[in-house]
This record gives structure tokens, sequence and C-alpha cells, in this order.
């Protein structure tokens, strides 16, 4: 129930922060925060640590504690950029020093992956690094917009649509070349 909890709070961020900004203080929200966020650490299995997220906690813990000391709500903003970041700095990083982050998942249900699935892989981590590059700058353009709602709106819903969408595409594509091997 806990984690559940702690993933619910984890998606809706954007919209917590766009209502709870007008009416608490931004280091009050960010203690609440950084609560959920070291529970969120606490909790990540094996999966977290495949994907580099194992990080994503920590790191926003030090945001929150920038937010703390600052009383700038602005900084609040900057989180979906730094999920963003990460996630492009593992994924690319992955390129450098194969297995890719993709291969690695692959690999979890067909450990035997041909040659052809590892260049397939590559190719599927190559396009989630330019996803995560385009989507954190982004979610930079409307933290630094200055419009709350904007901001909300594309990091509370559009970035996860554009998300299922490159999730479904990429599992039909991958249906499609599985069917050819």
């Amino acid at each position: 129930m806990l984690k559940l909890l702690v993933g619910l709070v984890t998606v809706v961020y954007p919209f917590l922060v766009y209502v709870a900004l007008d009416s608490v203080q931004p280091r009050y929200l960010a203690l609440l925060l950084a609560g959920v966020f070291a529970l969120r650490w606490l909790q990540q299995g094996g999966t977290a640590r495949l994907l580099g997220a194992y990080w994503l906690a920590p790191l926003a813990l030090l945001l929150l504690v920038a937010v703390v000391l600052s009383n700038q709500g602005g900084l609040l903003l900057a989180y979906p950029v730094l999920v963003s970041a990460l996630f492009f700095a593992v994924f690319c990083h992955s390129l450098l020093y194969p297995p890719s982050v993709a291969e690695r998942i692959a690999r979890l249900s067909e450990p035997d992956l041909s040659p052809r699935g590892v260049r397939y892989t590559r190719r599927v981590t190559q396009v989630w690094c330019g996803f995560f590059l385009a989507n954190g700058m982004a979610a930079a353009a409307t933290a630094l917009s200055g419009d709350r709602w904007l901001w909300s709106l594309y990091n509370g819903f559009i970035s996860y649509v554009l998300m299922a969408v490159l999730m479904g595409s990429e599992w039909l594509v991958r249906r499609r070349v599985r069917r050819s091997l």
C-alpha cells in the first residue's frame, strides 16, 4: 500500500505542485515531498538499479533540500528536467558502455538475445535517448515560461501521453520484428 502511495504522489507531482504552491510555502511542500522521495529510495529494487533510476530519489532529495533552504517554489519545477536528464544520461551511457538499457531489459526475458536483437535494442535505446532529450528540453521550457498551468499540463499529462505512445509504438514494432526472425 505504501509503495502505491509513493508511486501515486510521484506521478501526480506536477499537479500537487501546481495546487499547493498557492497555499503552502515551498519549503513545507518540499519537506513533504522529501519524505515521499526518501520512502521511494528505500523501496527501490533491482529494476530501478537496472534503469539507473536508483539515483533519481537522492538527486530529487538534493533538489528538495535546496527548496527548503531557499524557500523558492520555482526550484520545484526543475524536477521533471532532472528526471529526463538522469534517464538521458543513463541511456546514453549504456550506448557507450554496452549492453544498452533496452538490451538489459530484453535479456531478462530472453537471455540468449540474437545479434539482430542486440542491434534492435540498441536502436530502441537511441530512440529513448532522443525522447528524454526532447522531453527534458520541453520540461525546461515550461518551467522557464513562468506559467505553472502550462508546466503542470505538459509535465503531468502530455509527457506521460507521449511516453505511452512511444512505449506502445515500440511494442508494436517489436512484435513485427520478432515475427520476421
